[in-house]
């Protein structure tokens, strides 16, 4: 069976695409918040129990956390 050059051109001619989702950037920035919120757990616990490695980890996590909401915020993530 033959198909039109039309169809054979684009098979996904009409399909959304995910990664220009909204929903895509809702999980993304969902997900992002509540690794900043566990970042900030993470640090309060280990600051309480003087864990220095768990420190660094967790004050990465909120640093990296933050800027990218904050590119979010001011449209610098596509």
């Amino acid at each position: 069976m033959r198909y039109s050059e039309e169809q054979a051109l684009d098979p996904t001619q009409g399909m959304q695409v995910y990664a220009q989702s909204d929903g895509l950037h809702f999980m993304l920035n969902f997900t992002v918040t509540l690794a900043l919120v566990i970042g900030v757990l993470l640090f309060w616990l280990a600051r309480r129990g003087k864990v220095l490695w768990l420190s660094v980890w967790s004050a990465g996590l909120v640093i990296f956390s933050f800027a990218y909401l904050v590119a979010a915020m001011f449209g610098l993530i596509f």
